[in-house]
């Protein structure tokens, strides 16, 4: 498990102040599996030649692996790894960036790379997570541990507990509401009422809106 902030105790642990969650029903947790598995493979087998045509693109012109593999949070602060399309120069992670706000220009970002986050074809590799039961589709966005340990801090450990009290997703609140364009406090509070409000209908509600903001690319850059 992993520690929220360095002014924790070492022991302590998301795993050990879990509080205040929401209690859902179990049907609910079963039937937003249920929707996970069905889209995911569905949106793979949909996404596949879009898939290939982008591996292609990035290989002849950027050098390195296509893929991009890096730690995040998940569920109950459980680590996992999340699987995209590179869209960076190799390496680019290691340097810092802010947390607060998202930059409109990086250098870091090929420009093939550019045109795949602005269709969100770079998150198509996440749909693996889905199927491995590490993300949904609907949920918080998923974070890493420095800014895991940045919500804590600013928010405190009930709010980061009551956003790891379900799985990260593809899309969520964060998503229709500005993506990209948001402050990281308002991000961290539309994951907070998600986690606290989420019903199966309402899944289906901010899958349905997610569509025109991924086919206008609003709020990606």
């Amino acid at each position: 498990m992993i520690e929220l902030s360095p002014k924790l105790a070492e022991s302590e642990t998301i795993a050990s102040i879990v509080e205040d969650i929401r209690p859902v029903p179990q049907r609910w947790e079963a039937s937003k599996r249920a929707i996970d598995v069905a889209l995911a493979i569905v949106g793979l087998v949909l996404t596949f030649p879009f898939l290939l045509i982008a591996l292609i693109a990035i290989i002849t012109s950027s050098p390195g692996n296509p893929f991009f593999v890096q730690q995040r949070i998940g569920r109950y602060g459980k680590p996992f790894r999340i699987f995209k399309l590179r869209t960076m120069v190799p390496d680019a992670d290691r340097h810092d960036q802010p947390i607060l706000k998202k930059l409109r220009s990086d250098d870091r970002i090929f420009p093939v790379g550019r045109l795949l986050r602005k269709t969100s074809l770079d998150e198509i590799p996440n749909l693996i997570n889905v199927l491995r039961g590490e993300m949904s589709i609907v949920g918080p966005r998923p974070m890493l541990m420095k800014e895991n340990a940045h919500c804590h801090e600013r928010h405190g450990r009930t709010a980061v507990s009551q956003r790891l009290s379900t799985r990260p997703g593809l899309t969520g609140l964060w998503q229709i509401s500005g993506r990209a364009e948001l402050h990281f406090d308002e991000r961290v509070e539309l994951d907070i009422r998600y986690a606290m409000t989420w019903t199966p209908l309402g899944d289906i509600r901010i899958i349905l809106k997610t569509i025109p903001v991924l086919l206008f690319g609003h709020g990606a850059f």
